[in-house]
């Protein structure tokens, strides 16, 4: 089994780090450099950065910002948030970033993915995936659960009419090197990821996707990894406000037998 990994993420408004529930309700979490050297310390694996309202306001990520995240960490480092041309992409890699996650731009032109795979290399191009479940039913199946969740873009503003499974499966089509699946029925809430969606999506990807939306204990982690299928599992709050630290996750999960990359 390959390892896992564990990625906090810098939601970014306004050059600070925030953090809602259901993609709402935004309050302050902190500096973004400063957690994010934080972060690095611990062992983090990965770090995502965010720039959560570029899309909804029209303009660019914040790019100062990203070249002093990532000169202070030597972790991979995906940014995402207003991206919607190769030159973005360009830019963002020549500011320090190592991958950059695409939304809106994506759904708003699939053939942006191919573009910059074939551009960039699929390993750099992440695919993000905010969905939200719209038929609720508890005897739904499985496949039928992650159908009856559509995908949103804008930050999770505007939804649209794509299924996410059928999404997840073009993505990948197009080129995309991962996908970043966020549940927004599940986001900030601590209840736990939404598993059955991520198993789904999980179970028929090809290409590692990574969890988000819904932790609150190191056991959801466990939860995501095992049930879920998960390749990663990405958390902000929970790091941000020091309810679970990083070290003491991947000890708990490494002693469960789930596949970490510990520090020394």
């Amino acid at each position: 089994m390959l390892t896992k990994r564990i990625i906090p993420c810098l939601d970014v408004k306004d050059g600070r780090t925030v953090k809602g529930v259901n993609f709402v309700n935004l309050r302050d979490a902190g500096d973004a450099v400063e957690l994010a050297a934080v972060y690095a310390e611990q062992g983090a694996d990965e770090l995502v950065f965010l720039d959560i309202t570029a899309t909804v306001e029209g303009r660019g990520t914040l790019l100062e910002l990203v070249r002093r995240v990532a000169h202070t960490i030597n972790i991979p480092f995906t940014v995402g948030g207003g991206i919607s041309s190769k030159a973005d992409v360009s830019a963002l890699l020549n500011a320090g970033a190592d991958k950059v996650s695409i939304n809106s731009a994506a759904v708003r032109n699939p053939d942006l993915i191919n573009e910059l795979a074939l551009e960039f290399g699929s390993q750099c191009i992440v695919v993000a995936i905010d969905t939200r479940q719209v038929e609720r039913s508890d005897k739904l199946l499985t496949a039928e659960a992650a159908a009856s969740n559509f995908v949103h873009t804008h930050g999770g503003r505007k939804p649209t009419e794509l299924r996410t499974l059928e999404w997840a499966k073009e993505v990948e089509e197009r080129g995309a090197g991962e996908i970043l699946l966020t549940s927004m029925d599940t986001d900030g809430t601590k209840n736990g990821f939404a598993l059955e969606l991520t198993s789904t999506i999980s179970r028929n990807a090809n290409i590692p996707v990574i969890a988000s939306g819904g932790a609150g204990t190191m056991e959801h982690f466990y939860e995501v990894f095992t049930t879920g299928y998960a390749d990663a599992g990405l958390a902000a709050s929970i790091f941000h406000f020091k309810e679970i630290e990083i070290p003491a996750l991947k000890q708990y999960l490494h002693e469960r037998g789930i596949p970490m990359r510990m520090s020394r």
